[in-house]
């Protein structure tokens, strides 16, 4: 393996603060999520894969989970209260039986997209094993694994605490390297990011559309930099709807500008997706006379937007033709552009793929969609992607049916992971190309379920047990988890 050394730089950098703040190891894990195209090296015999900074704390996770004393108790009460951990540790078996069997099982009967590392970009080619088989798989299992630690780490005090900070800490760094990738362009300075991008991909980022640069941040591409504007959008506007955050609130409205410049169609189509709920519960709101603040201020912003469209439009005639032209370009004639069009072929031979397996699947990393759920039929077969839905069906449950009172900072945290979880989902559906939906929806996942356990499991006001079923009054056993944090973020 062949180290990055800018990779290691900024590993060490990110240890050096979390060591210096006393932060845990979960919170340097979600940070390094913002370095999307930084990779820790390049694994040859992989095929020149290079895994991202993130996998490097997702080991340090595992590790300080497995340090934690009476580690085995705690995992058996994990297994216990949580069904959820048998599904995850069934499908990492199940990814490894069929990244390793079915590309050699089903070899030549069916077509696949294959990643060129030449610089072919993707191509179709019979079904095959890729050296994609195994690192796709070690991804998924690593995956599994921090989820498991995740929910050990739950336990402990402040653990809340550390991934409300980490999600705050992972979004400011996005929001920081977008702003500076945008002015670097904008004042002729070029890719100023581009040191940082050490990961063996093809970078889209010296790109204009409509005659707007694309922002990518610190990734490769800005259909995955406004992928993740979007979720870290979900994340600010429900913490901040929950706890009326400033920070938030800031941090939201400076992600919802770079979202709708990052000439993103993944951003664009998202957005209008994820904005249906919220409109929808506006409405509930105004139709039951209960209208919330933080709604009122929504409502209350659109009026002055709509003049201020008006008035430009009215005194500068073509003040929103680069705009609209964009809109088109991205959003109305994306389908019937060459990309789309080569995308919508992924799909379509992607579901062939399954059918031709017998619904099996062609294995995890042995071809590429453009559509998560498609990704997962294709790769995981029925049985993975049942199994998927079963995990999915949780988090957007949440914290519904939940016995006992929820502490409102716990509902809060909890909440807003599982916003930025489904928010990534949605991206997800529209541009991915694996079946692997990542740390950003599994560490939101075991938050979700972990939290469903605070309260007592028998009735209102008894005292609280984790799941180790501690003596600690409620009070006690929310504050160990959320941790004391003078204010809000």
């Amino acid at each position: 393996m062949q180290v990055s050394v800018v990779g290691a730089l900024i590993c060490t950098g990110i240890l050096a603060v979390v060591v210096y703040m006393r932060w845990s190891m979960i919170t340097a894990l979600i940070a390094s999520l913002a370095f999307g195209a930084t990779s820790i090296g390049t694994i040859t015999s992989l095929g020149g894969s290079s895994p991202l900074i993130f996998t490097v704390f997702d080991m340090l996770v595992i590790l300080a989970a497995l340090a934690r004393r009476g580690i085995w108790r705690d995992i058996g009460a994990v297994f216990v209260r949580i069904g959820a951990a048998w599904i995850v540790c069934a499908l990492m078996i199940y990814v490894c039986i069929g990244a390793v069997l079915f590309p050699r099982l089903f070899a030549g009967q069916t077509s696949a997209f294959v990643a060129s590392r030449t610089g072919r970009g993707v191509y179709e080619a019979a079904l095959a094993p890729v050296s994609a088989n195994i690192s796709q798989a070690g991804y998924f299992i690593l995956g599994g694994l921090t989820f498991l630690a995740a929910c050990l780490l739950l336990q402990r005090s402040g653990a809340l605490a550390d991934i409300r900070r980490g999600f705050f800490l992972w979004f400011s760094l996005h929001v920081l390297m977008g702003v500076l990738d945008l002015l670097g362009k904008v004042l002729g300075a070029g890719d100023i990011l581009a040191p940082i991008r050490t990961a063996n991909y093809a970078m889209l980022t010296q790109v204009t559309e409509a005659g707007f640069w694309r922002i990518a941040g610190a990734f490769s591409e800005a259909s995955a930099f406004g992928a993740e504007s979007l979720a870290g959008l979900a994340f600010s506007y429900v913490y901040w709807r929950k706890t009326g955050s400033k920070f938030a609130l800031g941090l939201g409205a400076i992600l919802f500008v770079l979202l709708l410049m990052s000439t993103s169609s993944t951003a664009y189509v998202g957005l209008a997706i994820v904005s249906v709920p919220v409109v929808f519960s506006i409405v509930k709101s105004l139709a039951s006379g209960r209208l919330r603040s933080a709604e009122a201020l929504l409502i209350a912003l659109l009026p002055p937007l709509l003049l201020s469209a008006m008035a430009a439009g009215l005194f500068y005639p073509h003040f929103f033709d680069p705009v609209l032209q964009l809109f088109d370009t991205t959003v109305v004639n994306k389908l019937t552009s060459a990309s789309g069009q080569e995308r919508s072929y992924w799909n379509y031979k992607s579901l062939q793929s399954f059918f031709d397996t017998g619904g099996l699947g062609v294995g995890l990393g042995s071809s590429r969609a453009s559509s998560w759920p498609i990704a997962l039929l294709s790769q995981l077969g029925l049985f993975g992607t049942a199994m998927m839905a079963v995990l999915l069906a949780m988090l957007v449950r949440g914290l519904r049916g939940s016995r006992g009172r929820i502490d409102p900072e716990v509902d809060a945290i909890a909440s807003s992971v599982r916003a930025c979880a489904l928010a990534a989902l949605v991206a997800a559906s529209l541009s991915s190309g694996s079946a692997d939906p990542g740390i950003v929806f599994l560490i939101p996942l075991a938050v979700v379920l972990v939290s469903r356990r605070l309260p007592d499991d028998s009735a209102v006001g008894a005292p609280a047990r984790t799941l180790q079923h501690s003596r600690d009054s409620r009070e006690d056993v929310i504050q160990s988890q959320v941790g004391t944090v003078p204010g809000r973020v």
